[in-house]
């Protein structure tokens, strides 16, 4: 069940697409939202030898980006207010390269993270959705920044490898699976795979066990790679929703993303669901 959510909000746009994605998932579940603003600490720029930055100019950008903070707050505590959902808000002050940390471990907390794809033109990086998918121990929702539409499950592309982190991936996905019109389980093969070895056969039928109709297919990546294989034939199908397991490790305490995983977040196109 998803009862309790949290969210990162974007601190830096005038709409946050976080807010309203959060919320229709929140109207969809009737479940408790919190949302998160950063304040981040001053990034401070490289000094000339024997110069000191002023007082002053720090000063300012901290106050800068606590209104920054403070105002996507704001709108989140009205759209909610709108669309009549419970909801509550943090504001927290931390530095860009430890707020994904943070928000990791406060998602610990929660039933399920959500948190907006990094977007290039705002500079943002991906260490709030790392955090979230390699601190917290909880499913991690992310969506396009050019996400507009609220949650939609018309139908579910599930990517299954049999690996730990797909068949956590999807559990944790089931009240999303269950409310969805359609759910493609798939599997991608190379081009050397035996055509008439079909995985995924067990996976079905346990999501059939559960009352769930699923439509068992294999990909071929060909000569492509894994993550355009996947987000082609989402497009080809009309997938509104991917679910999959979140890879990666960490190295000395810097997470180093999966090949498939980074390449989903860098060019994803549809909400997804991962889990490490």
């Amino acid at each position: 069940m998803i009862k309790d959510i949290v969210v990162g909000l974007a601190v830096d746009t005038g709409r946050d697409v976080a807010a309203d994605y959060a919320i229709s998932v929140s109207a969809a579940f009737r479940a408790h939202v919190t949302a998160v603003g950063f304040a981040y600490e001053p990034m401070l720029p490289a000094a000339d030898v024997g110069n000191v930055i002023p007082f002053d100019f720090i000063d300012a950008q901290r106050e800068a980006n606590k209104k920054a903070a403070t105002d996507a707050i704001a709108r989140f505590k009205e759209a909610a207010r709108l669309a009549g959902v419970s909801a509550e808000t943090r504001l927290i002050e931390a530095s860009a390269a430890g707020a994904g940390g943070v928000f990791g471990r406060i998602a610990r907390s929660f039933d399920l993270s959500i948190v907006g794809q990094a977007d290039p033109d705002a500079a943002r990086d991906e260490r709030l959705v790392e955090g979230a998918l390699f601190e917290s121990g909880r499913p991690v929702l992310v969506f396009p920044y050019i996400q507009r539409a609220g949650l939609t499950l018309e139908r579910v592309m599930a990517c299954w490898d049999g690996s730990r982190n797909a068949a956590r991936a999807f559990n944790d996905a089931m009240p999303f699976l269950a409310r969805a019109k359609a759910v493609d389980v798939v599997t991608v093969a190379g081009d050397k795979s035996k055509a008439d070895v079909i995985e995924g056969v067990d996976i079905a039928q346990h999501l059939a066990r559960h009352g769930l109709k699923v439509d068992l297919r294999k990909i071929t990546a060909g000569d492509t790679d894994v993550t355009n294989a996947i987000l082609s034939d989402a497009a080809d199908r009309g997938a509104d929703f991917i679910v999959m397991g979140g890879y990666g490790h960490s190295r000395l305490r810097e997470f180093i993303l999966g090949g498939a995983t980074r390449g989903i977040l860098a060019s994803m196109t549809v909400p997804t669901l991962m889990s490490h």
